[in-house]
């Protein structure tokens, strides 16, 4: 029977795993005892932080995907199942931003963070399904993008907001299968998402990513007939959030 109290040997797939969030991710889930799929578009940065947490008791490998490809995502699947035999859990961190006036958003852009924050989750969470038992576990992080808006954001937003929306409808539908859908609203992190964007931003208004990922991993340990759907964590001093 699976132990769902604690991350012990749970085979956990980590979308955008190369930097920020997802690399904090892969860290906490590591020194939890997790066996980890560190999915990233970009074949530099996935090595090199299964190279980084790579260790004898550590079960990590790397896998490059494009999350927004249909067929690469089918393939990347068949690769990690085949690599650790099962898949217990998905977390779908991979995001993109582009912070231009709407009239001055190429459609091009669009379809970009679109393709990434939203149907890559889609893709991930439907191609997967077959591979998860009762207990299968997708969390898909959101924003506080998701619930409230901020201007020359509006693909960002349009793809949290979905993201969202898309999170408990899969809550609402697959419960009855036994597997649990959870929505992660995490607040502003101090990842090179906003750092490298944002020069001017002060970093004490931020959170540090490994906090977020740490409530990542209570959510996947809660009692099998228990499910979080949604859990919104916030730096004290968070500037998008009230």
């Amino acid at each position: 029977m699976k132990d769902f109290n604690s991350l012990s040997g749970r085979v956990v797939l980590v979308t955008g795993a190369g930097s920020g969030l997802g690399a904090a991710l892969c860290a906490q889930l590591v020194e939890d005892g997790a066996r980890v799929a560190a999915v990233d578009i970009d074949e530099a940065r996935a090595h090199a932080l299964v190279a980084q947490l790579r260790r004898p008791e550590a079960s990590i490998e790397p896998f490059v995907i494009d999350v927004g490809s249909a067929p690469d995502v089918r393939r990347g699947l068949d690769q990690a199942i085949e690599r650790f035999g099962r898949l217990d859990a998905i977390v779908n961190c991979a995001g993109v931003d582009v912070t231009v006036p709407i009239e001055e958003l190429e459609v091009e852009a669009w379809e970009r963070v679109l393709c990434t924050n939203l149907t890559g989750p889609f893709l991930m969470s439907k191609l997967a399904l077959s591979s998860l038992e009762p207990g299968g576990h997708i969390v898909n992080v959101a924003s506080t993008a998701a619930l409230r808006a901020w201007p020359n954001a509006s693909a960002y937003h349009a793809s949290k907001w979905g993201l969202l929306g898309l999170t408990y409808a899969m809550h609402a539908e697959l419960r009855s299968a036994g597997i649990k859908v959870s929505a992660i609203v995490a607040g502003g992190m101090r990842t090179p998402f906003l750092l490298d964007r944002f020069p001017d931003i002060d970093p004490e208004v931020l959170q540090d990513p490994g906090h977020v990922a740490r409530a990542i991993c209570f959510v996947l340990t809660q009692p099998g007939d228990s499910v979080i759907p949604e859990i919104m964590v916030l730096p004290v001093r968070e500037t998008s959030w009230p």
